[in-house]
């Protein structure tokens, strides 16, 4: 099916306001989830995950499933890196990994027999193509033994790549195994920054992998950059955007760099005196965001940009983007099976999160079953806010009789105490509010995670916010 563009201005507008971002920063959650991840307990093991796939084939859920596969392998470590990863060059841990993984795949497989039409396949890392092209491959082949994957048009199977890992051969390769979008890590282009940060990566190498991407049909290119890194300042980030720009990138993600070192080791290498300030982070913001609306992107939401003809602006438009642990999706309410170390599922009512170890990861499955440390089950007000915080991160705005349609509830009275909260902001330009609708206005969709904490009853209770990247 062929979807028009959607016009530009149809698309909510974004607005930089200094003074606003400076007074409400602070620190707070992503939610690409809600509960959020620090949320999840011990006392949510395998059995609870088991009950949640038996209620879904009780009540014949015939929904389409999202897959992700944790690839957490890098040969070399990137010092901003908070993603879980295992940094070695001993590549036959690989092969030893993909066998395990696949045992994951059976009993994920078997557990979803008969509920098995997937829509939307994400690999991440660590380096997805850390796996050499028969190991790919085979993963590939093995999940389509158990899971039956939507014709090309309609899925949408994503890839993560460090352009330093594959060739032009590697990225058709990558698109006949299936891949219809690839994301591309490059952060920053200037060779200072690269260095602060240990990823040396030639611009030549990466824009030669996003021609081959064009030249393979891939249907989306996306590029991933952070702000806030060592030795960045407003005129390298100016010259990064003039080549990412150049590059014509259908999505593109600028990240801000969260500084947290006391949480994640490699990023106690980098030099505090490398660092830029809080008020060069705000002006290099600033600068990526007039930038990229200039040569017309479409802010999304949150680190998000995109071309007004990808599917994730017109999703947007449409009122049908969604959000979950990859970021902004066009997919909305896919359950999603995740596999391989640290990976985070969605179940029904539930989440569940592999363990973060080899070692744990192997044991587990040595025995069988599914290597579950923690999760979480719903009540009835976490799927609520839920709903709330995901139509907030989304579309900007909530139609309050919708929310009362849905849950058996009055919004006034059950929200008493965070509308006294909203009213507050709409004080001060963030939103607007009445008994009907509450949406945020373009100087407040920067602080989208400010206006969503509003309804997180979980923050109150802990746990230590530097744990948190700044909301902005």
């Amino acid at each position: 099916m062929v979807v028009s563009a959607i016009p530009v201005s149809v698309v909510p507008s974004v607005e930089f306001d200094a003074a606003l971002i400076s007074t409400f920063r602070q620190q707070g959650p992503r939610y690409t989830s809600y509960p959020t991840a620090d949320r999840f307990t011990e006392s949510f093991r395998y059995r609870d995950y088991l009950q949640a796939v038996a209620g879904l084939r009780t009540r014949g859920s015939r929904k389409p499933l999202s897959l992700y596969m944790h690839i957490p392998f890098c040969d070399t470590v990137c010092y901003y890196c908070a993603c879980n990863k295992i940094v070695t060059k001993k590549t036959e841990k690989a092969a030893v990994y993909l066998s395990y993984l696949k045992r994951e795949i059976d009993i994920q497989g078997q557990l979803f027999a008969d509920m098995n039409q997937v829509e939307q396949l994400h690999l991440g890392g660590g380096t997805p193509t850390y796996f050499t092209d028969a190991q790919m491959g085979e993963l590939l082949a093995h999940l389509r033994r158990w899971f039956k994957f939507a014709p090309d048009d309609i899925g949408e199977y994503s890839i993560e790549v460090d352009p330093r890992t594959v060739t032009r051969e590697r990225v058709f390769t990558l698109r006949g195994q299936g891949f219809n979008r690839i994301s591309l890590g490059v952060q920053d282009f200037d060779p200072d920054v690269q260095k602060a940060v240990n990823r040396m990566q030639p611009e030549s190498q990466t824009l030669a992998v996003i021609q081959a991407a064009r030249d393979a049909k891939f249907r989306s290119v996306s590029i991933d950059l952070i702000y806030g890194l060592p030795k960045q300042n407003v005129i390298t980030m100016a010259q990064t955007l003039a080549k990412v720009i150049a590059a014509s990138p259908d999505r593109i993600a600028i990240y801000n760099y969260a500084h947290l070192p006391h949480v994640f080791k490699p990023q106690r290498r980098i030099l505090d005196a490398d660092m830029p300030s809080g008020e060069t982070k705000l002006d290099m913001l600033s600068l990526c965001i007039r930038r990229l609306t200039e040569a017309g992107y479409v802010y999304i939401g949150m680190d998000h940009f995109a071309r007004p003809t990808d599917d994730l602006a017109i999703a947007q438009a449409q009122g049908r983007l969604h959000r979950n642990f990859q970021g902004y999706s066009t997919h909305a309410e896919l359950d999603l099976v995740s596999c391989g170390v640290s990976a985070i599922s969605s179940v029904a009512a539930t989440y569940s999160q592999n363990v973060k170890t080899l070692d744990a990861y192997y044991e587990h499955l040595d025995k069988h079953e599914l290597p579950i440390a923690r999760g979480i089950k719903l009540t009835m007000d976490d799927t609520l806010r839920r709903a709330i915080i995901q139509t907030l991160m989304c579309n900007f705005e909530m139609s309050i009789s919708a929310i009362e349609q849905a849950y058996p509830i009055t919004f006034a009275t059950y929200f008493a105490a965070e509308l006294a909260q909203l009213r507050m902001l709409a004080q001060d330009g963030l939103l607007t509010i009445d008994d009907a609708w509450c949406s945020v206005s373009p100087k407040g969709r920067l602080l989208i995670r400010n206006i969503c904490m509003v309804f997180d009853r979980y923050l109150s209770a802990g746990p230590d916010p530097l744990r948190y990247s700044k909301t902005i």
